[in-house]
């Protein structure tokens, strides 16, 4: 029972223990001393010399313990912290020996202690970093490609929990509100059965070398993904189902694509086939070696028209749908005119000019380049010229290719000769013309200025702009998740096994029952025991009422700043989702809370997360007497916040993040360690206040 105590508390037991033991001694002396004198006239005096003695003592005995908390408890307590801080959070800077100055040596000990630790600390650091200088640079390099491959990848634990995913997979299963989490279930994001069905059926073939191809669709099945699934070792108990490797690749486009080639395709067959079938009648009703029936002549005429005019329209239309095949590619006009350049070149040829507009291109890239030089090459073996031009310029509302030589003109008979030969004799079915054809394009010759060219027109193209800053692309993992034991018991879970989200709000004001609202909320995840930089959730709210001046003065949000921001109820809802089966953490979480909980009704959503508040956190760890605002915790606890963050919503949820490991490591150290162990702890620390976890 003593033991559960804090050491303050222990001593002042122990000098009211005493007090009550001097007053009982002196009851007990003055009982005694007057039993012999038995005289009841000295009763009173008696009693008087007893008041004054208990008054006295107690009055030293208070003395002496104010005295002992002031100078010996308080200082052993706030010692304890501090080295508790320098062992389990790795925080740096000299212990403060005047707070124990009574404490004799107990405190220049204690400093000596904490710089020897931090020597060692450092030293250790060293030498680690030096060994693993090249992982962490073979890391990076991994890192970096898993983060451009082509593909997205995600890896799942056999419980389908997400373990890893690079910067493509969140955007193909993520939305523009929320991209994927760790340590999320997978089929918050796509849909369950094909998933499911695909890695029961590898488990089933128990060969680790297997892999299955799979369509699946996301959740809000607005994309079809083409995936791929193979399992990996598990690294935990053989008896836990194997996590699983999954590739996706977006085809929606694809499939839209086919189906439209599909439907292309029959209504050809319909369309062809009812004209065709009456030319057969009509054919088949004309007598043999006699003259045509005027009607006859005439349905005819009129059927032949009508199928001229199905394969005109379905040409063109067939066209259309070639130039937007898989084959076609956005390319630069200046990197085309470079590659066609380098292949003239490469067949012996010179090129004297090389010209491009800032322009943006849609083809068949390839078969440009390749009938573009083969041309070149005929010309020259036809004594054309040797040097040739490539000019890419913009006309009306395309652009025109141009190869431009000095010499003869070139006929049109001889162009359309060369366009019908194979541009590769081992593809005999390319030629110049299906490349015009699946261009959607033409090719004629024409004269240039003081010379001859050929044009070729294109239609699909836009003006190259000033590219906007690169999207970070980044890979989030943590492959201890592959091995984490789950427990539906969040009171018995270890703290490093919970998910949190540390949140911050800015408001109006500090009376939410006033009509006070939220115009910034921002949170970040920790999962694991670790900071995910990259899972960050951070918004303007449009309050729906003024900003008062001394408010924007604090967190520096005006009402121009949130006139196109989220209501205060989209806002939630986006922030319910992203907090999902996690801890919430806040520093003062009543205040943060009690904004959240008032729209309850309203969103239809409850805000009903186990909870943990750093403000009660700091008065386990660092006792009740220190300062526990953010600013005294980050200091205490060596966490920076740049100036430029501190009452911002995401700056502050930051911070308050940093603190919260920081502390999770000091309350495992004093065995601390379930979330059930800590909210027992906190709430002895009521009067500060209220745990919210009912």
């Amino acid at each position: 029972m003593l033991a559960s105590l804090g050491l303050r508390t222990r001593i002042f037991l122990l000098f009211a223990g005493l007090a009550a033991g001097i007053l009982g001694a002196v009851t007990l002396g003055l009982f005694l001393a007057y039993s012999r004198q038995a005289d009841p006239r000295v009763l009173n005096a008696f009693l008087q010399a007893g008041i004054v003695a208990g008054f006295l003592s107690l009055g030293l005995v208070a003395w002496l313990w104010y005295l002992f908390d002031v100078n010996v408890a308080k200082p052993i307590d706030i010692l304890a912290g501090t080295l508790r801080a320098r062992a389990h959070a790795s925080v740096d800077g000299e212990v403060d020996a005047a707070m124990a100055r009574y404490l004799g040596d107990l405190a220049p000990s204690a400093r000596a202690a904490a710089e020897s630790l931090t020597e060692t600390r450092s030293a250790l650091a060293e030498s680690v970093a030096r060994e693993t200088s090249r992982l962490s640079a073979e890391k990076q390099r991994l890192e970096t490609l898993l983060s451009d491959v082509p593909v997205g990848v995600l890896l799942c634990s056999g419980a389908h929990q997400l373990v890893f995913y690079n910067g493509q997979a969140s955007d193909l299963v993520g939305s523009s509100a929320e991209g994927p989490r760790l340590d999320r279930r997978l089929f918050d994001y796509l849909r369950e059965g094909p998933i499911r069905m695909a890695h029961d059926r590898l488990i089933a073939t128990e060969d680790r070398e297997a892999a299955v191809d799979l369509l699946c669709a996301t959740a809000s099945g607005d994309r079809i993904l083409s995936a791929r699934m193979r399992l990996i070792e598990p690294l935990g108990s053989e008896r836990q189902r194997p996590g699983y490797v999954l590739t996706l690749r977006d085809v929606t486009s694809d499939l839209t694509a086919k189906s439209a080639r599909d439907a292309f395709m029959l209504e050809v067959f319909e369309r062809i086939s009812r004209p065709s079938a009456n030319l057969s009648v009509l054919i088949a009703a004309l007598p043999e070696g006699g003259a045509v029936p005027g009607r006859i002549d005439k349905a005819i005429r009129e059927e032949v028209g009508v199928l001229v005019d199905t394969i005109t329209d379905l040409t063109r239309r067939g066209d259309a749908l070639r130039s937007d095949g898989w084959q076609m590619s956005t390319i630069r006009a200046s990197d085309l005119i470079d590659s066609i350049s380098a292949r003239i070149e490469a067949g012996g040829m010179t090129v004297t000019l090389a010209q491009a507009a800032p322009l943006q291109l849609q083809c068949d890239a390839f078969g440009l380049v390749s009938l573009l030089a083969r041309l070149a090459d005929q010309m020259r073996n036809d004594g054309f010229s040797q040097a040739f031009g490539i000019i890419a310029q913009e006309e009306k509302a395309g652009a025109c290719l141009r190869l431009v030589w000095q010499g003869p003109p070139l006929s049109v008979a001889k162009l359309e000769k060369w366009l019908q030969e194979p541009l590769d004799r081992n593809i005999p079915d390319v030629t110049g013309r299906s490349v015009l054809r699946d261009n959607g394009t033409e090719i004629w010759p024409e004269r240039w200025e003081a010379g001859q060219s050929l044009c070729l027109p294109l239609h699909q193209v836009r003006r190259e702009v000033r590219r906007p800053a690169p999207v970070k692309r980044a890979v989030v993992y943590d492959f201890d998740l592959l091995d984490r034991e789950r427990n539906e018991a969040v009171a018995e879970t270890s703290l490093t096994a919970l998910d949190y989200v540390v949140f911050d709000t800015e408001t109006t004001g500090l009376l939410p029952e006033q009509g006070d609202e939220i115009v910034q909320i921002a949170a970040i995840r920790i999962v694991n025991g670790r900071i995910v930089e990259n899972e960050v959730f951070d918004t303007l709210v449009n309050p729906g009422r003024p900003i008062p001046a001394a408010s924007t003065e604090v967190h520096g949000i005006t009402e121009a700043m949130t006139a196109d921001a989220p209501s205060v109820a989209e806002a939630l809802r986006s922030f319910h989702r992203f907090a999902e089966g996690a801890v919430l953490i806040a520093h003062n979480a009543p205040f943060d809370m009690q904004f959240l909980r008032r729209r309850e009704e309203e969103l239809g959503l409850r805000f009903d997360h186990p909870v943990l508040d750093t403000v009660l956190l700091s008065a386990v760890v660092f006792g009740q007497h220190e300062v526990h605002s953010l600013d005294a915790l980050t200091h205490r606890l060596g966490v920076t916040i740049p100036e430029e963050a501190r009452h911002t919503a995401i700056g502050d949820a930051r911070a308050t993040a940093a603190v919260f490991v920081r502390l999770v490591r000091i309350l495992q150290g004093r065995n601390l360690s379930t979330f059930g162990t800590v909210v027992n702890e906190v709430r002895r620390h009521a009067r500060l206040l209220k745990d919210l976890n009912a």
